[in-house]
């Protein structure tokens, strides 16, 4: 079998234009959603609603909130409030993904030419590598490509 293809994106930095044409030029069919919120106004074009009608409209793609793949409110806030660092905001969500255990809410054919979403503009210090990385781990036959 031949790896599953899962990408990441943040939508911090990007027009509508450039976002929807890095999704539909990668072949995406569906986005998961791994924001805690995905109302905020500060969200511009990646507001919930406004996203599932341009991914349907402009991609043809799915749209799913997976809440459980985000950080908590608690270890968000503390490391934006610059309470804890890089190393130990990866501590506690690493910690946290294993006792959510996120292997079991999502299947490895699900992931497929799939992209998790959230509003960092890269991945290096931002929750969705930390969860595609892990899932990798844990499910294996996963390519991750991070758009």
């Amino acid at each position: 079998m031949s790896n599953i293809k899962l990408y990441t994106i943040g939508f911090t930095k990007k027009n509508a234009q450039s976002f929807f044409s890095t999704l539909r030029k990668a072949g995406v069919v569906k986005i998961f959603d791994i924001r805690l919120s995905n109302i905020s106004q500060l969200a511009g074009f990646t507001k919930r609603d406004d996203l599932i009608f341009f991914l349907k409209e402009l991609c043809n793609c799915e749209y799913h909130h997976i809440p459980n793949f985000a950080p908590t409110k608690e270890i968000l806030d503390a490391y934006k409030k610059k309470k804890i660092d890089w190393n130990e905001y990866v501590r506690r969500f690493s910690a946290l993904i294993k006792d959510r255990k996120i292997e079991n809410i999502i299947s490895l054919e699900d992931l497929n030419n799939s992209c998790f979403l959230c509003s960092e503009p890269t991945p290096d210090q931002c929750h969705r590598r930390l969860v595609a990385e892990y899932l990798k781990e844990k499910l294996g036959n996963i390519e991750i490509e991070h758009l």
